[in-house]
């Protein structure tokens, strides 16, 4: 039966950069762009982390709501996903600070601690490795806080333990319904898209949850294609992966966004509207 698909535009992280794809946003002005682009190529939400004009991850909160108010002044209609990771380095007061002063509609809730690296795995060498804390009761803290400033979280999931975390928390009172998932596929410390454990993710999911997928580099186009299939969303977007499915670099987000339409369209459902992408997601107003 055919239905409407929200798509996701993660537009920049924390560590994509010019060098690998010259389309990767840093100025809020960019990002401006990049964001309209993708809303006029199906996208119904963006993920947004900020970045310096030389293109350093940025934990400022003038810079966060700078770059949050450009993509909000020039395409009102989107949803602005603001990130409560902000990278390598950021304090639990940093990453939750922004969230509460800007009071996004939406907002990422990372639900587990989990290494974060990137292995040659030519080599193994090692060449980035931190830990990503996300103590039970910093998750806990950061569902209040975005509940009181009425924010509704996107439960980020890089493997089980993070929806088991959930079902810990879940009488707090702090998540109301629909209780919304990202699962994201392909991170060194979490799992690899493997369509086996794709479904036995969605299968224990709470009555009633949306999820959406992503996967970085060539596990994008699989895992969103899956997520569809399995009667989720899709997120794509140069945060996560560079290129397009025959291996040639995007030539930006919105080439990404496109791509992931046609998917849909192909599946036989439609692309989300924002209105509609907010009716599904229960967004309060």
């Amino acid at each position: 039966m055919s239905r409407k698909v929200i798509i996701t535009c993660a537009l920049v992280g924390s560590a994509t950069r010019k060098e690998q794809n010259q389309a990767v946003p840093y100025t809020p002005a960019e990002l401006a762009e990049a964001a309209h682009e993708a809303y006029s190529a199906g996208a119904a939400m963006v993920h947004m982390h900020a970045r310096e004009d030389d293109g350093q991850n940025s934990v400022r909160v003038e810079r966060v709501k700078e770059s949050y108010l450009a993509i909000s002044e020039k395409t009102p209609d989107l949803i602005v996903n603001l990130t409560s990771a902000l990278g390598m380095g950021a304090t639990y007061e940093q990453r939750i600070g922004q969230i509460v002063e800007i009071k996004p509609e939406m907002a990422s809730l990372n639900m587990a601690t989990m290494n974060f690296a990137a292995v040659n795995r030519k080599t193994g060498d090692i060449i980035a490795d931190y830990t990503f804390e996300n103590s039970l009761e910093k998750v806990k803290e950061f569902s209040r806080l975005m509940y009181d400033a009425k924010v509704k979280p996107e439960l980020e999931c890089y493997s089980m333990a993070g929806l088991e975390n959930y079902y810990y928390l879940e009488n707090t009172g702090y998540y109301t319904r629909p209780v919304n998932f990202n699962f994201v596929w392909g991170v060194c410390g979490g799992v690899s898209f493997r369509p086996g454990t794709f479904v036995d993710m969605v299968a224990n999911l709470p009555a009633d949850a949306n999820f959406t997928a992503c996967g970085v580099g060539n596990q994008e186009w699989p895992a969103i294609t899956q997520s569809i299939i399995c009667g989720g969303h899709v997120r794509v977007g140069l945060e996560d992966n560079v290129r397009m499915p025959d291996g040639s670099i995007a030539r930006s987000n919105a080439a990404l966004v496109s791509h992931a339409a046609n998917i849909i369209e192909l599946l036989g459902h439609k692309v989300a509207t924002p209105d509609e992408a907010r009716e599904i997601l229960g967004i309060r107003s």
